[in-house]
C-alpha cells in the first residue's frame, strides 16, 4: 500500500548523554506507520546539523511534531519550529509532550505553534495527521488543541489508552551505533508502565498522569525486552517508568522472566522506597540476579515536617535505610534524590537530612545521592502557593526555557542562604564520596582524605561551615559529583553554581 504522507518528528537538543533514541518518537512513529503514514526522526542529540534536516524534510511533509520538555530543551524547539515558518509558512507545526501537555493555551498561544496534542498522543497525532492529509475539519479530534481563525480552540480530552493496546515503539528506526558512539554504552530507554498512585504536591507526573498507573503486561514486558537486547545487540535498559514496581507481582515476574530467558544485560529503574521495601530480601536478590545495576529513589527529605508539606506520607526515614540494606545484598546501587529548598523547609529540616542521608552513606557504600534545588514546574498543585511567596511564574515558552532542574527562582533562597546551602551541599557530598571511593583512592587523595575527613565529618554534625579549608584542599584531588541521573545513577552535567 502506497504511503499516505509523511510526518517529521524533532527531538530538541537537551543537556546530559541520551539514554537512547527518544522513546516518546519512537512511539508515535509506530502508530504513524499503522496508520500507513511514513515517519522521519530527527534527533538534535546525533544529528549535528539538525536544522538543515528539518528544512530539507519538511519539505514535502504533512506537518512537523515537535517533543518539549520544561527547560532548555524549548530554546531547540523554538529554533526548529521558526526556521520552518520562515521558510514554509503553510506547513503545520504540532508541539507536545509534558510541557505543551500541562501547558497547552500557554504553548499554543505562540506565532509558530499551530497545534498541541495533549497527553497520550499517539492516537491524537495520527487522527491529526489523517485530517490533515484529507482537508478535514480538526474539530474532533479529542487531545487536540489548535487554531481556528486566530482563535485557540481546546477539544476534549482522550481517554487514556492501555498500553497493552499500542504497538511497540519503532525500535528499527533508532540509529544504534550513534547513541553508542556518544555514551560509549550500548543502551536503550525502554518504558513497561506510565504513571504513579502518589500525589506529591512538587509533582508533575500526578498532574499528566492522574494518579493512574497504566502497564505493560508482564509477559508482553519480557518478550520485548529479551526481543530487543538480543535483535540490537543492548548492553543496558533504562527503564523510563515513574515507579517501576507499584504492581509488585508484577515486577518481580519480569526480573524472573529475564532470569529464565538466559540473556544477559544490565537494567535500572526508578521506584520509591516504600514499595522495595515491600519486598523480602529474597526478592531483591532476584532483581540484582536478573540484571538490575541501579535504582533511583525520590526521597527528597529526612524531615518529617517537609515531607508533609511535599505531602509524601508514604515516605518514611526507616524505609530509606531499609531500601538502602536491601538493594547491597541485591549488589545494587541506589541513587537518593534531594530537594533543598522547598517552601517551609528551615535549616534545621535541612540539617536533620544531611545527617540522616550522611549515616546512610556511610553505612552504605552503594548509595549516591542527587541534591536539587526545587524547581517549581509547570501545573504542579503548590503554584497558589508559590504565586503568593512572590515566586515568578513564567509567561510563555522562552521563560520556561530558562528553567533546567537546579535553576534557582525562589525568593526565599538567595545570598548568604543560598551560599551556606550550597556549601553545606558540597561538605555532604564530598564526604559521601569519600566513604564510597577511599579504596580506590590514589595515594595523594588517600593522603588529603585522612587529613579531610574528620573535620568534615564533625561540621556536617555540629552545622559549622565557616573558613571551608577542607573544601579549597579536597579541589586538589577532588571531582565531586553534584548530579545524578534517577534513572541511571550516572553523573550529569550542568551542576548548580557552587560556592565555597
Amino acid at each position: 500500500m502506497l504511503s499516505r504522507g509523511k510526518v517529521v518528528l524533532f527531538y530538541p537538543p537537551y543537556d546530559g548523554p541520551p539514554l537512547g533514541a527518544p522513546l516518546c518518537l519512537l512511539a508515535l512513529a509506530a502508530s504513524l506507520r499503522e496508520a500507513n503514514f511514513d515517519a522521519v526522526l530527527i534527533d538534535a542529540a546525533i544529528e549535528p546539523n539538525y536544522l538543515s534536516r528539518v528544512e530539507c524534510e519538511s519539505v514535502d511533509a504533512l506537518c512537523v511534531g515537535i517533543s518539549v520538555l520544561t527547560g532548555p530543551m524549548i530554546r531547540g524547539a523554538i529554533e526548529v519550529a521558526n526556521t520552518i515558518k520562515n521558510h514554509t509558512p503553510w506547513l503545520p507545526i504540532i508541539f507536545g509532550g509534558w510541557h505543551p501537555s500541562l501547558l497547552p493555551d500557554q504553548t499554543l498561544s505562540e506565532s509558530f505553534v499551530d497545534m498541541v496534542v495533549r497527553g497520550q498522543g499517539e492516537i491524537t497525532l495520527v487522527e491529526t495527521v489523517q485530517a490533515l492529509a484529507q482537508h478535514r475539519s480538526l474539530n474532533n479530534i479529542a487531545g487536540l488543541s489548535w487554531k481556528s481563525n486566530g482563535r485557540r480552540v481546546h477539544n476534549a480530552d482522550r481517554r487514556v489508552e492501555p498500553l497493552d493496546s499500542l504497538p511497540l515503539p519503532a525500535f528499527d528506526l533508532a540509529n544504534f551505533e550513534a547513541y553508542e558512539k556518544i555514551s560509549g554504552v550500548r543502551k536503550l530507554a525502554y518504558a513497561t508502565s506510565v504513571g504513579c498512585p502518589y500525589a506529591c504536591n512538587y509533582c508533575t507526573d500526578m498532574i499528566f498522569y492522574k494518579r493512574r498507573f497504566n502497564a505493560l503486561s508482564a509477559d508482553r514486558t519480557v518478550a520485548e525486552m529479551i526481543d530487543l537486547v538480543t535483535r540490537y545487540r543492548i548492553d543496558e535498559v533504562a527503564l523510563l517508568d515513574s515507579n517501576f514496581p507499584v504492581q509488585l507481582p508484577r515486577a518481580l515476574q519480569i526480573a524472573r522472566g529475564i532470569i529464565d530467558s538466559g540473556v544477559k544485560f544490565k537494567w535500572t529503574f526508578q521506584a520509591s522506597t516504600d514499595f522495595l521495601c515491600r519486598m523480602s530480601e529474597d526478592d531483591v536478590r532476584l532483581l540484582g540476579a536478573s540484571g538490575v545495576s541501579h535504582m533511583g529513589f525520590g526521597t527528597e527529605s529526612t524531615s518529617d515536617s517537609v515531607l508533609k508539606l511535599m505531602n509524601k506520607r508514604h515516605q518514611r526515614v526507616d524505609e530509606m535505610y531499609e531500601t538502602a540494606r536491601k538493594a547491597q545484598l541485591g549488589d545494587i546501587r541506589v541513587t537518593f534524590n534531594l530537594i533543598f529548598g522547598y517552601p517551609g523547609e528551615t535549616e534545621a529540616d535541612r540539617i536533620i537530612t544531611f545527617q540522616t542521608m550522611s549515616d546512610i552513606g556511610r553505612q552504605f557504600p552503594n548509595v549516591s545521592f542527587s541534591p536539587n534545588i526545587f524547581t517549581p514546574y509547570p501545573g504542579i498543585p503548590i503554584w497558589p502557593q508559590l504565586r503568593e511567596l512572590g515566586v515568578p511564574e513564567p509567561q510563555n515558552l522562552r521563560e520556561w526555557m530558562d528553567m533546567p532542574l537546579g535553576a534557582n527562582m525562589l525568593p526565599w533562597l538567595k545570598g548568604n542562604e543560598l551560599a551556606r546551602l550550597q556549601r553545606m551541599l558540597r561538605y555532604f557530598l564530598l564526604n559521601n564520596q569519600i566513604d564510597r571511593q577511599q579504596n580506590s583512592y590514589s595515594r595523594l587523595r588517600r593522603t588529603v582524605r585522612f587529613i579531610v575527613q574528620a573535620p568534615i565529618r564533625w561540621r556536617l554534625r555540629s552545622s559549622n561551615y565557616s573558613f571551608p579549608w577542607e573544601l579549597w584542599l579536597s579541589n586538589i584531588s577532588e571531582h565531586i559529583v553534584l548530579r545524578r541521573s534517577l534513572v541511571t545513577g550516572q553523573e550529569l552535567p550542568k551542576e548548580p553554581a557552587n560556592a565555597c
